[in-house]
């Protein structure tokens, strides 16, 4: 891949309900953050992609308006309505497309101002499916009993999850819900959709986040500044069938797709050894075993062991979502640009508290769109090409 690379990040805060901003007040911040993070200003930039979602917002056309706050103006601007880890792919192909020298990506969601019941129902085919009152959280519940059932996983499996990533995000200053508890915890928890509950379940959170992406040129007009690149060794997505009767929903054949193109682009053979770290899309506690699998950490079934072995803990192997995932925030739109700093963050040493290794030099960041994880897009990053 041609040389690209990210040059400056910035996030929000993750809260419940951030009642003192307005969206635009929050990617203001967001978009200034990585602007002084990149030591640019807004004037370096050529290219601005938003990404938000109508029903979320609560408006039509909500990427549209943002884009002042931005700094959009008199720029090339695009949207997309969709998790952030696609509105970066969205990026890296203007900047791959020898159009753009850099892009700046901005993401917002306010889960506090939605009703993410309705919101998610919307997701279904809407004659048969949409009437029958899925959502979010009970088309978890069916993936759920589905990988149970298909490989043994059991719920003390899930809840192990939880206990990890809640524990991560103690020394993660932006994480909402950061807590020590144990598997009979989350057991103890109130039950939502069988057979998840609460702990289960990733939190209603409002957010905002940005990052700039950057082609070759613009890193050696930039070479010795400010700026710390991190660059994009494999980036791909892929998408499985929109109704859910039409899939398997104990395996990932979208995941396990998009996971060997970024692979192969980033010239990985064995992933466990090969990366340092991993941020993944963890809404659901059950979904990160199955995304185990899915990228290849561990065999088909066989996620609850990579977990047991301890190559997910802080210091192991291989430790995933060491920020605490998304299971202790959840701004959707926002989550997957925020896995994608993480991972950033790490391979620079700048991940304060969370900061696993200063040995850390290739990581994987992964996010999701659709229900049960229909669309998959995973990223592969290093402290060089």
């Amino acid at each position: 891949m041609e040389k690209t690379a990210i040059i400056g990040v910035g996030q929000t805060p993750q809260v419940r309900n951030n009642h003192k901003q307005t969206f635009a007040e929050m990617v203001f911040d967001a978009t200034r953050m990585a602007l002084d993070d990149a030591g640019l200003e807004i004037k370096d930039i050529d290219n601005v992609i938003t990404v938000s979602n109508d029903f979320w917002d609560g408006r039509t056309i909500s990427s549209m308006a943002v884009q002042d706050a931005a700094g959009a103006y008199e720029k090339n601007v695009s949207t997309v309505e969709g998790d952030g880890t696609f509105g970066a792919y969205y990026a890296l192909t203007r900047i791959l497309s020898g159009s753009y020298k850099n892009t700046l990506v901005v993401a917002h969601s306010k889960g506090s101002e939605s009703d993410t019941n309705m919101i998610t129902n919307g997701m279904f085919e809407p004659i048969f499916t949409r009437p029958l009152g899925l959502d979010n959280i009970t088309s978890a519940a069916l993936q759920a009993r589905s990988y149970m059932q298909e490989f043994g996983a059991t719920e003390e499996d899930f809840a192990a999850v939880s206990v990890k990533n809640h524990g991560n995000a103690l020394k993660n200053k932006n994480a909402q819900i950061a807590k020590k508890i144990t598997v009979a915890d989350v057991l103890a928890s109130r039950k939502l959709a069988d057979p998840l509950k609460l702990y289960d379940v990733s939190p209603i959170t409002d957010g905002a986040a940005a990052m700039i992406i950057s082609g070759e040129a613009f890193l050696k007009k930039i070479a010795g500044g400010k700026a710390k690149p991190v660059f994009v060794k494999g980036a791909a997505f892929c998408s499985d069938a929109y109704d859910l009767g039409l899939r398997d929903l104990a395996r990932s054949p979208a995941l396990i797709q998009a996971a060997k193109k970024a692979y192969s682009m980033a010239s990985i053979k064995n992933p466990t050894a090969e990366i340092d770290l991993a941020e993944i899309y963890d809404a659901f506690t059950y979904m990160e075993l199955m995304w185990y699998e899915g990228l290849g950490f561990c065999d088909e079934g066989k996620g609850a062991d990579f977990l047991k072995g301890g190559q997910t803990q802080v210091g192991g192997s291989l430790p995933v979502n060491a920020s605490g995932g998304v299971l202790s925030a959840h701004a959707v739109i926002t989550a997957g640009l925020i896995r994608l700093i993480e991972a950033a963050l790490q391979i620079r040493g700048d991940a304060g508290e969370h900061q696993v290794s200063k040995k850390i030099k290739t990581a994987l960041a992964h996010g999701i769109n659709g229900p049960c994880g229909q669309s998959h897009c995973v990223w592969v990053l290093g402290d060089k090409i």
